[in-house]
Parts: structure tokens; sequence; C-alpha cells
């Protein structure tokens, strides 16, 4: 999302910030008294915020001045608030929801700035609506309007550049079959002309034609079907690099990107959009070129036989062109809005089908088959609009398109009876015609596919080209892991505007196990996922033996992550597979002293097929314990610097409990550890306990000193103590 709108340097003189940086320039559309206004902007420089309007200051404040600076929202509309150190409020400018998101991220970044925290929030999130055209975004984060042509043939230059050399094998057969095509009328001309008219041809003269018409026929039918051949082995291939390419990048993303979007849409554009550009090659490229070679060879011949006539034949295909570039807009639109509902529609069956035991226990069955229902209505009344396009279209500009034929058969025809033309050159003429008009009556298939295919590639390269936030810097480092930590005045936000963790210091040695605290949505979770780097720091400096968490190489820092999470994920697999899933080069032997430490060799081995038996869809077919035990074999295997325990050992029965506690005091001898409990006894062994509250930390220390303090910490263990009394 755009947080520094340009300006011209003659507005910029005009309102006094001409030798000034400017952080922030974000448009405001609305007055006090909810009119309309053009051309306001709110300008942030690193000391001042003004707000302008026509190219004058109508409000100007220092920021050494203010106390705080935020977006609030009203009915329909929101403000910028700024609160001044005297104690005074101002309600700096007025805007449309469509703006909300923005000036949240500004106002953000003007208090930082105020209290003297120099760094630019960056707002990641895709715009709702082209800044500059006002067009609503179907779903992607690029105005297909404003992009235009340009963008689309970027786009295709980038998917076909590695196929050239197939490209033009498949223009050399195609440039063949128009050859042949084009020689066939020629042939039947002297024939008729020769043998026929005036009746001078023989047995040997029919014999010789139909020879050399088998031929050429032959002849196309080979190289159509090795034209098609080929051409669908290029759209398979392409369609297969370009998954490829997907699935790669979305693994590069981060993970915030991939929460953003719906699952359907994901797995939609990865899969269906992909088919969709193979399909493309199949159906349209492979015959596309060939025909327009073909037309416009015929129409040379065409006219070096009769100009005129030539004329009478395409005086309906202006009209059927004007007519297919008047509709574009609409048919585009449509299929990008059959894209978004089919996305909502898989995306809902994908949430019904993975929580089906939710649907079941409270009995939704119906309701949910009812959202279903609602929302396939929407994509069929969708594709129906869409559809409806072609069904009129097609027979209409076939009828015109018709009309230029029996215009030239019709005037030709005059033309043989004065005898200024022969009626072989007629019906070589009639001939080019049809070639002519074949390739204009596909335009319409060719041109939904054609769209169908610009859509489906928006969509992918609106994932190709988006931007990387977790990348390895030009000089990553490698560096075996000794597990000193250190976070210094760390901010973050998921919303860089709504800080989750904020000036967070802490300091933690090798070896230390340092136990988490604090209410649901403190900031517990986020600050591990910051120490995986599953998220960039917003503010301050995160190291890892003295080396900033940014300049290390992603890779080698994961390798040495252990991770057991209170919602354990297995793959549908083998126990065995799951196991060496953080470390494939693994030996059995190895794997299964992995197991023997996390406690969970004895139940495999129970199992039906040992080692190699299923473990079903996310692991449903163990219990909570068994799959909390493959996870601690796979972080044991992994031999991890960094230990990540977030609630491991919660939810299970007290035999599950203490095999996984044990496991857990195996799996954290000489690293580092992290453990997040919501139950305070299992963190009694912490070296130090960290209680965060209100998203800082509010106390740190060992379980007897929280508890002689008698603050947050000696709260929440007399509250869990009462709460086993009554229990």
């Amino acid at each position: 999302m755009n947080l520094l709108f340009s300006l011209d340097e003659k507005t910029k003189q005009k309102i006094g910030v001409g030798e000034e940086e400017i952080w922030y320039c974000v448009p405001y559309d609305l007055s006090e008294k909810h009119a309309y206004v053009r051309d306001g902007y709110v300008v942030v420089t690193r000391t001042r915020l003004l707000v302008t309007e026509k190219d004058r200051v109508v409000y100007e404040t220092l920021l050494s001045q203010c106390e705080d600076i935020y977006s609030r929202t009203l009915i329909n509309n929101g403000i910028l608030v700024i609160e001044k150190k005297d104690g005074t409020k101002v309600r700096a400018a007025r805007f449309s929801m469509k703006h909300l998101v923005r000036f949240s991220y500004v106002g953000r970044g003007a208090a930082m700035l105020a209290k003297g925290v120099y760094h630019k929030v960056e707002s990641m999130e895709n715009e709702k609506v082209c800044p500059v055209c006002g067009y609503a975004l179907p779903g992607i984060s690029v105005c297909p309007r404003c992009s235009g042509k340009k963008d689309s043939g970027r786009k295709i230059r980038e998917m076909c550049q590695p196929y050239l050399l197939r490209f033009l094998l498949i223009g050399v057969l195609m440039l063949a079959s128009s050859g042949v095509q084009i020689i066939i009328p020629k042939v039947q001309q002297q024939f008729i002309d020769t043998a026929l008219v005036d009746r001078s041809g023989g047995m040997a003269d029919i014999l010789r034609f139909v020879s050399v018409m088998l031929l050429l026929t032959a002849a196309t039918i080979v190289l159509t079907v090795f034209r098609s051949w080929y051409s669908t082995l290029l759209g398979a291939r392409m369609s297969k690099d370009l998954r490829g390419k997907l699935f790669a990048k979305l693994q590069r993303l981060s993970l915030s990107y991939i929460q953003e979007q719906k699952p359907g849409e994901l797995m939609n554009r990865v899969m269906n959009d992909t088919v969709q550009i193979r399909q493309f090659m199949e159906t349209v490229f492979a015959n596309a070129v060939s025909e327009f070679v073909t037309m416009g060879v015929a129409a040379v011949i065409m006219c070096t036989i009769s100009w005129k006539l030539l004329l009478l034949s395409i005086a309906f295909v202006p009209v059927v062109i004007w007519g297919s570039v008047v509709i574009r807009g609409p048919v585009m639109r449509g299929f990008r809005r059959a894209r978004k509902r089919k996305d909502r529609l898989e995306s809902q069956l994908q949430d019904v089908l993975s929580g089906m035991s939710i649907v079941k226990s409270y009995g939704k069955e119906k309701e949910e088959a009812r959202n279903f229902r609602r929302l396939a209505q929407e994509q069929t009344m969708v594709e129906m609009r869409n559809e409806l396009y072609f069904a009129v279209r097609m027979p209409v500009f076939s009828f015109m398109l018709g009309m230029g034929v029996y215009l030239a058969t019709y005037f030709g025809g005059l033309n043989v009876l004065e005898g200024s033309l022969s009626p072989g050159v007629l019906m070589q003429f009639v001939s080019y015609t049809t070639m002519l008009y074949e390739p204009l009556r596909r335009i319409t298939m060719i041109a939904r596919q054609f769209t169908q295919t610009i859509t489906s590639m928006e969509r992918i390269y609106d994932i190709l080209d988006a931007r990387e936030e977790i990348v390895n810097a030009r000089n990553a480092k490698k560096i075996q892991i000794q597990g000193n930590i250190e976070f210094k005045n760390v901010t973050f936000g998921y919303r860089s505007y709504e800080p989750v963790l904020n000036h967070i210091d802490l300091s933690v040695r090798p070896g230390e196990m340092i136990g988490l605290v604090g209410a649901s949505g403190s900031g517990k979770t986020t600050l591990i996922n910051l120490l995986m780097r599953l998220y960039q720091v917003d503010d301050g400096v995160l190291s890892i033996d003295g080396v900033n968490i940014n300049d290390l190489d992603v890779e080698c820092l994961h390798s040495q992550i252990g991770v057991v999470l209170q919602e354990t994920f297995l793959f549908n697999g083998t126990i065995l597979e799951n196991i060496r899933y953080a470390c494939p080069e693994a030996s059995f032997r190895e794997v299964i002293e992995a197991a023997k430490a996390a406690n969970a060799h004895d139940f495999i081995c129970r199992a039906p097929a040992g080692y190699e038996t299923y473990v079903g869809e996310k692991g449903y077919m163990l219990s909570g314990g068994e799959r909390q035990r493959i996870a601690i074999a796979r972080a044991i295997l992994n031999k991890p610097r960094l230990l990540i325990l977030d609630e491991a050992t919660s939810n299970l029965d007290t035999e599950s409990e203490y095999l996984v506690q044990t496991a857990l005091d195996r799996l954290r001898r000489g690293c580092t550890t992290f453990a997040i409990a919501h139950r305070l006894s299992t963190l009694k062994n912490a070296d130090r306990l960290v209680v965060i509250d209100h998203h800082r930390i509010a106390e740190i220390g060992s379980h007897e000193q929280l508890l002689e303090q008698k603050g947050i910490y000696y709260g929440l263990v007399t509250a869990q103590l009462e709460m086993s009394r009554v229990s």
C-alpha cells in the first residue's frame, strides 16, 4: 500500500517543503463538513506534519509538539487525530473508509517520528482501489487498467522466453501448414479452367488433380498433427514450469502473505490458472498464428485478383472488430469476477471439509449446505452472464461475416457471366474468402480464451511479482549457533501501525531456558516467531551470537532450530517420513535413537507397520501425546541449537504429559530454549521467566524471585492455584 504519493516540484515549493525529505504523503478526500475534497494531502516530513488542499497549507504542526498521532474510525469515515503535549486534540484530516488503513500506517509513522524514532513504516497490504484511476482491483495488487498492454506484454515475454526454440519450431510448422492451404485453391482453379471449362482435359488430368489434392490433404493432416502435438507438449511444459515457480515462490514469501490469502485462492492460482495456460497453447496458439498467416496471404492474393471484390468481402469486418473491442472490457471484468467467486467457493469447501467434525458436532450440516449453494449460485450467475456474451455474439458475427461471402459470390458471378472472370478464378476467390473469414469467425473463441489466459496470467504474476520480505542479505553469514540471543529495543506488529511487541529488551545466555508468560494476545508467540525469522523486525535489533538475525543465512538458521508446538502438524505419510522431515539424510539407526529419546519408540513398535505406519492426514490416526512425541523426535533428529516450545504439553493426559515432559528435558540439554506455557507449573525449572503485559516486558526473574515481587506473575500463579482447588 502506497504511503508516499508523489508531489510535483511546483506543489512542493508552494507548501514549503521543497528542501525537506518527505517521509509520508497520502491523500484525504473529505472536508470537516463531509464535502468531497480534491487534491488534498497529508504530508509528513522529519519535523513537521502538514495538511494541504489545492497547493495551500490548511494546517501545520511541529512533530516535537505532538504527544501522539493516530487515526480513528467513525461512521463511514475516519479522522486523523493529533494529541498535543499541551493536552489539546486536533482533528487534522477527514477521509473515506478506503483510506482508513493507509492513515493508520501514516499515523503510526508520524507518531514514531514525534518520539524521535526515525524508522519508516511500510505497508505490505495490497491496495483495494487503484490510486490512479479509482478502478476496484480484482483481487490482485496491480491495476490491469493502468498497467495495460505494456505490463501484459512483459508477462508474455517473460513466460515465453525460456521456450523460444520450441516456439520457432512450431512457427515453422505453422508456416508450412499455411503454405499448403494457400496452394490448394490455386490447384483447384487451374484444374477447373484448363480441364473442365473447355472440356479439353482427360482422365489423366483428373487423376493428376486427385493425386495432387490427396498429397496436399495428407501434408495438411501430417503438419496439423505434428503442430498440435508439439503445441500440447509445449503447453504442458509451460504449465508445469509455472506451477513449480509458483510453489517455489510461495515457499519464499512471508508467513503474513500466506495467511492473508484464502487457501482456495492460492490453490486455484497454482493449479487452475496454470492449466489455463496449457489449454491456451493447445487450443488457440496451435491454430491462431497459422490461420492469421493464411488470412494475410489470402488477402494479398485476393487483392491481385480483384481489389473491388476484396473490399466487398471485407465490408462487414470493421463492424465485427469494433464489436469485439467494445465488449472486451465487460468480458474481462466478468472473468475476473468468476475467478473470485470460484476462489470463495473452493475456500468455503476446504474450510467445511477441514472442520467437518465441528460442523457435525453443532448440527450445522444444513446451514453449511445452504451457504455452499448460495456461493455456487453466485458463481453460476456470473458464469452465465459471461457465456451470454458469447452465445449472442457468435451467431451475430458469423452472419455478418457470411454476408461478405454472399456479396463476393454475387458480384463475382456477374463478372463470370460478363466474361471478365473465369469460373476457376471465382472459385479460387471464394475459397480464399472462406480462409479470410475462418480466423475472423474464430475471433470470438480466441478472444474468449485469450481473455481467460490474460486473467490467469495476472493472478499468476501477482504472486511471482510479490515482494519477498524474508531474504538472505548479500553476504549472509552461516554460523554454528551458540545460543546467545539479544533483543534490543525490538518493536513489531503484523500491521506495523499496530505493534504487538513494543520496545523489547532481553538478553539470553547460551543454554538458558526462558519461560514466556502472559495473557493471550500479549505477544508471546510473536516473540518466538521473530526468533525463528518468520517475520521481520519493524524496529530495533534482534541478534544471535552478536550477529543481526537479518544478516544470517535463513536456511542455516532454520536448520539449527527445533520446534514443538501445541498443535503438532504431521504430514500425510509414514511415521518414519515425519521424523525424517527435518533431516532427510538421517539413517534409520539415528531415527530410532531420536524416537527412543522422545519416548516414542515403544508405541511405534506396537503399531502394525512399525515405523512404516501411515499417520493419516494431519496425524489423525495417532493420539495427541503420540503426535507430540513424534514431533519431539523430529526436533531431536535435527540436533537443534535453539529450541522453541509453544504449549508443548497442553491438552495431554497425565501419563502422556509425563512422557512428553521427560522427552523435552532430554531435548533441551545444551540448547537455548524458549518455552510458552499457560500451565505455569511446567515452567518452574526455567532459568528465567519473562512476563509480557500490554505488549511489553513487565517482569523478569526466576520463579521464586517473581513470587517474592508479588506482581503480575504472582497474580497469575495465585489464580491458577485457586482454580485447581475449585476443580
